[in-house]
């Protein structure tokens, strides 16, 4: 995901231990030492038959920058396993873990042109509601909410 500037873990390093990276993230989800300017989330791979296809973080809630152009679920599929229906699946996985925690209304954002991301949200219920240009992107953002 490194030649697409997307970070896949985050905060992950191959020279943090791994049971360290395990711990920050689940501290993170239980709203324990989250760094500042972020806000707790939960972080899950998709697994498939032991191969890691992708990968959903889900906000808890929206900071300034979340709900202008982050939104509460953050995810992806490995270039690998694309067009294979794995991103539909993690979008949907990631409603029901959203809506477990609380979160009745969710935002979630895509560029404007990436057009598997626009067709995977609309597939799960998204609606439009803006396109806008952002500060730290030349590309167009897209926000949709899901009820």
């Amino acid at each position: 995901m490194a030649a697409e500037r997307f970070t896949f873990g985050f905060d992950y390093e191959p020279t943090v231990d791994w049971r360290t990276y395990l711990k920050s993230v689940d501290d993170r989800r239980r709203a324990v030492n989250v760094p500042a300017g972020w806000v707790p989330d939960t972080f899950l791979v998709a697994d498939v038959a032991g191969a890691i296809v992708g990968r959903t973080s889900i906000r808890h809630e929206l900071n300034e920058r979340l709900e202008r152009e982050g939104g509460h679920i953050g995810y992806c599929v490995l270039p690998e396993y694309r067009r294979r229906g794995y991103a539909t699946e993690i979008l949907q996985q990631s409603l029901i873990v959203a809506r477990a925690i609380g979160i009745e209304r969710v935002l979630v954002t895509c560029d404007d042109d990436n057009t598997a991301s626009i067709t995977v949200i609309e597939r799960c219920g998204g609606k439009l509601d803006s396109v806008f240009r952002t500060a730290s992107s030349p590309t167009l953002k897209r926000r949709y909410w899901i009820d």
